[in-house]
């Protein structure tokens, strides 16, 4: 009987031990969960404001190197401010010598207002000179929609990058000094003009000059701050 009661409380106190280790197995099991999902997170935000930081390194680089070029570009534009060239080309005497930049690359495809400068301008006042026709098409995409039907039969014309222009084309006839004249105030005109095709013909005593060129814009620039959102 003794015997008997020594085994039961064995099997009792082994019972009450595994009881004891699968209850510590439980706390260490979630104590190990706990630290390893804090292990993650610490390591997610450590990795997130390694992120940020860089970021902010990014940002503050650009802003140190553009406060150094305001120096170098306030003085470039003295210096273009007392361009003789620039100076003889203004278009007023109370206008700025840079205007003169402004007005030769406008920031705008203003296509009417280039085949006002050409018909009053370039093309007018030439004696013995008379504008048959003229014709600037409008920018695709920019001053008309490119389904607008009554430009279907307008040339492309490129809107992309450096290469931003407006294409027209016009007829004059004259004698051989006043197209000669036209050329020269096409090649002396404050807007870079590029001929394209050029085609003269006999007329009796006069010539029809066929031209077929190009003038260009500059879509201006904004410069604003932005914010950027960082993700983890």
């Amino acid at each position: 009987m003794a015997a008997k009661d020594v085994a039961m409380r064995k099997r009792a106190q082994i019972a009450k031990a595994n009881r004891t280790m699968f209850i510590w197995v439980a706390i260490i099991s979630v104590v190990v969960g706990f630290a390893l999902v804090g292990s993650i997170f610490l390591a997610q935000k450590l990795f997130f404001n390694e992120k940020v930081l860089a970021e902010k390194d990014k940002t503050i680089a650009t802003l140190k190197t553009d406060n150094n070029n305001v120096s170098a570009l306030e003085a470039q534009v003295r210096v273009l401010d007392t361009n003789q060239a620039l100076i003889d080309a203004k278009a007023k005497p109370t206008d700025q010598a840079l205007q003169v930049i402004l007005d030769a690359l406008p920031s705008d495809a203003n296509s009417l207002a280039l085949g006002a400068s050409l018909q009053n301008k370039l093309l007018s006042g030439i004696d013995g000179l008379t504008l048959v026709s003229l014709q600037v098409d409008p920018v695709v995409g920019v001053e008309t929609s490119a389904t607008d039907p009554t430009v279907q039969n307008v040339a492309p014309t490129a809107t992309t990058g450096d290469q931003n222009q407006i294409t027209f084309r016009f007829s004059v006839k004259g004698s051989d000094a006043s197209l000669k004249e036209a050329l020269t105030r096409l090649e002396r005109s404050i807007r870079a003009i590029d001929i394209l095709s050029l085609k003269i013909e006999s007329q009796g005593s006069a010539r029809l000059m066929t031209v077929e060129a190009r003038a260009f814009y500059e879509p201006a620039r904004t410069v604003t701050l932005k914010d950027k959102v960082i993700k983890p």
